[in-house]
């Protein structure tokens, strides 16, 4: 059994609110979440809201990119594409672009530790469409961001945003909506049709529906698989119920994720030792991570040279 630390790994979904120490919570001067199951949705958003509030200045902002770079490539972690709502943070300090130059430094910073970064910038559903605008101007002001998308609870309807993803594709910005967590397969194909989605945050429940995950497949969709938050905001009851081996065998491309609710290493081992995946299982999940993510072809080539080299016993 090879160290799943050494696998070399893209990480295409995870929050950077969600991934602040408990120390530098501390520091901020806040409590850091508990890490017991929450029972609505609005529970987990208002506790992570919370967070959010105690990021004041830039030097927080750097400080927090700083420190996800150093945990992230502790895991193994080589790319990742971390979701950042960056415009909610600009206009609550009263600084439009400041949280995202200073998460944008941050990152630049944590290359250092072996890493690369992209952001991808998020808009709640409930938030005004005013907002999401301000969102894709940041993202195509700034070339360390990759892209924009939808995220938040999927009962809000994403057609409000359709101008302004039609805008964003027209840009050449990639579009990455979250889609089947909360919401079914409705809202699946809302992302797919009005949203132009490249990528499905979560998407677990397509499953409901045959056509879609047909259209879903066919269309090569990757889905941002995560498991442990699944578990944590109640939408699957443990991983051993988590569908994430039927999304396999419907022959959708699946990437393991954490939501920023776990470290990533120990997200695959959990479903190494839940479903008795072997280190071959792992390298393509690996694999299908890398080919999903918006890296640079060389950096691609060299992450699937590396995971190659890890099955071999190389790495």
């Amino acid at each position: 059994m090879r160290d799943i630390r050494a696998l070399p790994k893209a990480h295409l979904h995870v929050h950077l609110e969600s991934t602040v120490r408990p120390g530098t919570i501390r520091d901020l001067g806040g409590t850091p979440p508990g890490d017991t199951p929450f029972r609505t949705f609005r529970e987990f958003a208002d506790q992570r809201a919370r967070v959010r509030d105690l990021l004041r200045t830039a030097d927080d902002f750097r400080r927090i990119a700083l420190e996800f770079c150093a945990d992230e490539a502790a895991q193994g972690t080589r790319y990742a594409e971390v979701t950042f709502t960056a415009a909610s943070h600009g206009e609550r300090v009263g600084a439009p672009e400041m949280p995202l130059e200073a998460v944008l430094d941050g990152l630049a910073e944590g290359r250092r530790y072996g890493i690369e970064c992209r952001v991808l910038l998020d808009h709640s559903r409930r938030r005004p469409v005013e907002r999401m605008w301000r969102t894709y101007e940041l993202a195509r002001r700034y070339e360390a961001v990759a892209g924009i998308g939808l995220a938040g609870d999927e009962s809000h309807p994403l057609a409000p945003f359709a101008e302004v993803c039609d805008a964003a594709r027209d840009a050449g910005l990639r579009l990455v909506h979250h889609a089947g967590e909360f919401g079914g397969p409705d809202s699946v194909r809302e992302a797919l049709t009005l949203g132009h989605a490249e990528r499905l945050g979560h998407g677990i429940r397509v499953l409901e529906d045959p056509a879609v995950v047909r259209e879903v497949r066919e269309r090569g969709v990757p889905l941002e698989v995560c498991p442990t938050s699944n578990v944590l905001l109640g939408v699957v009851a443990s991983t051993a119920a988590h569908p994430l081996p039927r999304l396999r065998e419907a022959g959708l491309a699946v990437t393991l994720n954490t939501d920023g609710e776990t470290a990533l290493a120990d997200e695959y081992a959990r479903v190494r030792d839940t479903f008795g995946w072997s280190d071959a299982e792992l390298a393509e999940l690996a694999r299908a991570g890398v080919r999903a993510s918006f890296a640079a072809p060389e950096l691609k080539a060299g992450m699937l040279a590396g995971i190659d080299a890890w099955l071999d016993g190389g790495a």
